[in-house]
C-alpha cells in the first residue's frame, strides 16, 4: 500500500505543479474586474500539492504494510470506476445528456437493483431537469 500511496501522491503533486505553473502564467492576482484567470486554479493546485505532501509524509511515517486493495474490495472499486470511465468515453461520442442518462440508468438498475420504472424515470428526468 505504501508504494501505491507514494506513487499516487507524487503524481498528484506533479499535476498540481503543472497547474500552478500555468495559473501563474495566466495571472493569479486581482484585476480591476475581479480575480484573474489563474486565481482559482492556482489556489486549488496549492491545496492539491499540500494535501499530496501530507499524504507522502503520512505514508513515510506509517508502519502498516497491508495491501493497497483486497480482492473483495476490488470488485466494488471496479463497479464504480468502470461505469464512470465509460461515461467519460461515451460523452465524447453521444454527448453529456445521453451519456449521463445511460450512466444513471445503468448504475441504478445493475448496481442499485432498482425497478425498471424508477430507473427509466430518473435516467430521463435527471438530464432533462439539469
Amino acid at each position: 500500500m505504501r508504494a501505491a500511496d507514494l506513487i499516487t501522491a507524487t503524481a498528484l503533486m506533479l499535476l498540481g505543479g503543472v497547474v500552478i505553473y500555468d495559473a501563474v502564467r495566466l495571472g493569479i492576482g486581482w484585476d480591476v474586474e475581479g480575480p484573474r484567470s489563474g486565481f482559482f486554479p492556482f489556489w486549488l493546485a496549492v491545496l492539491m500539492v499540500g494535501t499530496s505532501a501530507a499524504i507522502i509524509g503520512q505514508t513515510v511515517w506509517r508502519t502498516g504494510r497491508g495491501p493497497f486493495v483486497r480482492r473483495a474490495a476490488a470488485g466494488s472499486v471496479l463497479a464504480v470506476l468502470l461505469p464512470a470511465a465509460a461515461l467519460v468515453l461515451a460523452t465524447q461520442f453521444v454527448g453529456l445528456y445521453v451519456a449521463s442518462a445511460v450512466y444513471v440508468g445503468g448504475y441504478m438498475r445493475w448496481i442499485g437493483r432498482h425497478s425498471w420504472p424508477l430507473t427509466v424515470g430518473l435516467a430521463v428526468a435527471i438530464p432533462v431537469v439539469t
